[in-house]
């Protein structure tokens, strides 16, 4: 079935006690994170996937399941609460089964990539599961899905109906010999070409899974790009921080006049424009690069105007101690986007730091668009798309405010 052997790996199970702060944060919100700081005991030694069960302080009683990992700080990552539960293959196919149930209504629409797996918000703390139309890309984050990720796979497969599963590791697991896995390996299957193209709402896209960033694409703000598609009809757009070009193709599709993406990276430029020919947008689409705070100077200089601004950064910060700073940077580019809107224009400001919580990033845009002067009503706020649900505090990173001037 699988190109390879995948690991067989006997776990053990540890029992542990979590000091109260932590026993009470699990039994209240049933949070998916256990700190190494948190553990008060532990009976032996333990490795990476192996079974921490919690036992209650005072009572005894267990409490929770998770898998323990003791190359991270969150050394627990948690699975099941309230109770003890047999961690084997029927336990992840009734997850992963309510995980797909969630996304059917998405794939009712004319759309055949979907992220099956959000990690901890579906019950699997750092395993990322992408669907790009027949291929599956599986991204671990932790050594702890290992022992199981044979059972694992065969579930996705057969409930996603997937033809061919790539694995992707994070940067820490690559820096380690893991059972001779290595990033991009094809798993199970065919990849004919490393470029999968799939449909997102009716708009053809590529998704490079073998060297790709993160799984290839970024589904997540699949209905915001939808809604720009709409918005862009017969208008000007400004896609800025564009990379493969998804906000800048639905544009066109909609029926954008012209569309300029603008991105520091040509490779993902490149991206963009191959993205928008695919879809047969080659005259009206053109391309920037460059460091975008800087060509937007240039470009409200210029005297520069578009209907339609879209700003949707990388992550800004990505440790509490850039905070201050990403905060800044959001309140750079409402400025300067409001600068390029036109009259009755839109600009869409996005944030994907999860650092930065929903309201001081709506906060920091209000404030700054009110202090250009100009009128503007809020025409909505948006979050994750139906294929990236919320299930704890820490889990939530995508936002995205629209912006109407008059």
């Amino acid at each position: 079935m699988f190109h390879y052997d995948l690991p067989n790996i006997q776990v053990q199970r540890l029992a542990v006690k979590l000091n109260p702060a932590a026993e009470k944060l699990i039994m209240q919100s049933a949070h998916p994170w256990v700190f190494s700081k948190n553990i008060e005991k532990i009976n032996k030694p333990g490795n990476a996937g192996d079974i921490a069960i919690l036992f209650r302080q005072k009572s005894n009683d267990v409490y929770g399941v998770g898998l323990y990992d003791p190359e991270s700080p969150i050394q627990i990552k948690m699975l099941h609460y309230y109770s003890g539960k047999t961690i084997d293959k029927p336990f992840f196919s009734e997850k992963i089964n309510e995980a797909f149930a969630l996304r059917k209504p998405l794939l009712a629409t004319n759309t055949n990539s979907y992220r099956l797996l959000f990690g901890e918000n579906d019950g699997f703390p750092g395993f990322i599961a992408d669907v790009y139309a027949n291929v599956m890309v599986v991204k671990l984050y932790s050594a702890v899905w290992f022992p199981y990720l044979k059972d694992i796979l065969e579930v996705l497969i057969e409930v996603s109906g997937s033809e061919t599963v790539v694995l992707r590791l994070s940067r820490n697991l690559q820096a380690h010999n893991h059972f001779g896995l290595q990033d991009g390996m094809i798993l199970y299957g065919t990849l004919e070409n490393e470029e999968v193209e799939f449909v997102e709402h009716g708009v053809l896209f590529t998704a490079n899974v073998i060297k790709g960033h993160k799984t290839g694409y970024f589904l997540d703000h699949r209905e915001n790009r939808k809604r720009v598609g709409v918005l862009a009809k017969n208008k000007t757009v400004l896609d800025v921080f564009s990379y493969a070009g998804g906000f800048s193709v639905h544009a066109l599709a909609g029926g954008a006049k012209e569309v300029t993406s603008v991105d520091i990276s040509k490779q993902a430029l490149e991206l963009a424009t191959s993205n928008a020919a695919l879809n047969g947008y080659v005259d009206n689409h053109l391309t920037l690069d460059g460091d975008a705070f800087l060509i937007l100077e240039q470009l409200i200089e210029e005297g520069n105007t578009y209907d339609v601004v879209v700003i949707d950064p990388p992550s800004f910060a990505k440790s509490q101690k850039e905070v201050a700073t990403a905060k800044h940077k959001y309140a750079q580019l409402a400025r300067l986007g409001a600068k390029l809107v036109s009259t009755k224009g839109i600009l869409v400001l996005a944030s994907c730091s999860s650092r930065v919580v929903a309201d001081d990033f709506f906060e920091i845009n209000e404030t700054v668009l009110r202090s250009t002067g100009r009128q503007f009503v809020i025409q909505d706020k948006t979050y994750h798309d139906t294929d990236h649900p919320v299930t704890f505090k820490e889990g939530a990173y995508l936002k995205c405010g629209y912006y109407k001037f008059s």
